[in-house]
């Protein structure tokens, strides 16, 4: 039997209706392979149990709840089957995993192996190695950062990283290079496919002998040479033209190719990263991109969220690029008008977009201190002084449908829209309920009243 660590521990929740029997079953399993179970606390993180034997609202509501802070296992004991509706059900809640003990007395050891990995991820993804590289806490972009950590560590085959240009698709690649921890690794090299052109791609894929062509003076390697026990990284790979993506896809499937002007196959062994901003899956089905191709690069598909996506990002990522910006005069943080300012703003070019914006303010202010609201260029300046009610409108629209995809009712996104609401002006309000109260134009009383109603975690 698999053993935890005998360290390891977790909290766990039992759902009624569950026989007491049933509960002592599973304690007495999970105790004996050496994991440690805790009562849930009312503030519910780290790693977690819920153990279950049917699936209703109920029991997702306060898995939505717990998934919030906690990472969560669920464990379902129903001698009946669950369905596949089910276990998707308990996916979108927010469940880490989904795993079913019937009849009991169940094996721990998948528990127990499903844990440690969750806390390897997680503790990878709290580390400033990867915090400090990919910034923000948005369950999107918290979503992505997991599934790239662990696709990072735990496996060696080619990842496919999608989405709009300045994302951060190529910070995502390094991490994965980075993260990667074989002994022998060797360097990170980036082709930029945009800029490849069939009469110098033998050159630049596969190297060239000396004398191979007119002007070929050296010998040269090319990127399969230098990226050998290394990572491949193909930015804008959507833009490879056919003849290309045939010569590609021979390498990735065999591992050799020849320089050109040369007879002799030279070996190479590399991780391939690649990115682009297309739709690849139109491209196959259009036969502008190679379907066999295609299945070759996307062993795993990550997907960068735009900005719109986690505009709660923002101003912890403009925070991160302030301090990156040498100069005394950078400022040190934003009046709240500018965090205003830039959590209203729309950024079509996304965090890279950010990052410009931050460093107008920063290169405008002087004396130190925040930066202030006449740091914002004249031509960037709203119309009006509040935000416009289509811009009101897109945030509230992006939150409705994300809420709406993890499979929230509508009493349930409202409650929750509230509670957050009431959370955010304590906080901005640094804890004055008076104050917190005028902001959200309500009097104390009913402010007293609202807290009160907001749903404790069982």
């Amino acid at each position: 039997m698999h053993r935890a660590d005998p360290s390891s521990s977790a909290w766990i929740h039992f759902f009624d209706p569950l026989p007491a029997a049933v509960r002592e079953s599973v304690l007495a399993v999970l105790q004996r392979s050496g994991l440690r179970t805790l009562p849930m606390p009312a503030d519910a993180q780290d790693y977690g149990l819920m153990v279950l034997g049917e699936v209703d609202e109920r029991i997702l509501d306060g898995l939505r709840v717990a998934s919030r802070r906690a990472v969560v296992l669920v464990l379902v004991v129903t001698p009946c089957r669950l369905s596949a509706a089910d276990a998707w059900s308990l996916l979108r809640a927010g469940a880490a995993d989904v795993m079913r003990w019937a009849p009991l007395p169940g094996d721990a050891a998948q528990v127990c192996a499903r844990l440690s990995r969750l806390r390897t991820v997680q503790a990878l993804v709290d580390s400033p190695r990867v915090r400090d590289v990919l910034v923000g806490e948005s369950p999107a972009w918290r979503a992505l950062v997991r599934q790239v950590v662990e696709v990072a560590v735990f496996s060696r085959g080619p990842v496919l990283i999608t989405g709009e240009s300045g994302t951060g698709k190529e910070l995502v690649a390094r991490l994965i290079h980075d993260l990667d921890d074989r002994p022998d690794k060797g360097a990170m090299v980036i082709v930029d496919c945009t800029t490849i052109t069939p009469e110098l791609s033998g050159s630049e894929f596969f190297g060239h002998e000396r004398g191979a062509f007119t002007g070929a003076m050296n010998p040269r390697e090319g990127a399969f040479a230098l990226a050998h026990r290394g990572t491949l990284f193909l930015d804008e790979i959507g833009e490879l033209p056919p003849t290309l993506q045939a010569q590609l896809l021979r390498v990735v499937q065999e591992g050799k190719y020849k320089r050109v002007g040369s007879n002799a196959w030279q070996h190479t062994e590399f991780r391939l990263v690649s990115a682009t901003h297309r739709d690849l899956d139109a491209g196959v089905a259009d036969g502008s991109f190679r379907a066999d191709l295609y299945y070759r690069i996307a062993g795993s598909v990550c997907r960068t969220p735009r900005l719109s996506e986690r505009k709660e990002d923002v101003l912890a990522l403009a925070a991160h690029f302030q301090a990156g910006f040498e100069g005394a005069d950078g400022g040190d943080g934003f009046d709240e008008p500018v965090c205003q300012y830039l959590q209203a703003r729309d950024y079509p070019g996304n965090v890279r977009e950010l990052r410009r914006v931050v460093s107008w303010l920063c290169h405008r202010h002087a004396g130190g201190g925040l930066i202030t609201i006449g740091d914002v260029p004249e031509d960037e300046r709203p119309a009006t002084a509040e935000p416009s009610r289509d811009a009101l409108q897109g945030c509230f629209e992006q939150a409705a449908r994300d809420a709406i995809d993890l499979g929230l009712g509508l009493k349930e996104i409202g409650q929750t829209a509230t509670d957050c609401a009431i959370r955010l002006a304590i906080e901005r309000e640094q804890g004055n309920l008076h104050r917190a109260a005028l902001r959200l134009g309500v009097t104390d009383r009913a402010l007293q009243l609202r807290r009160a109603q907001q749903r404790p975690l069982h």
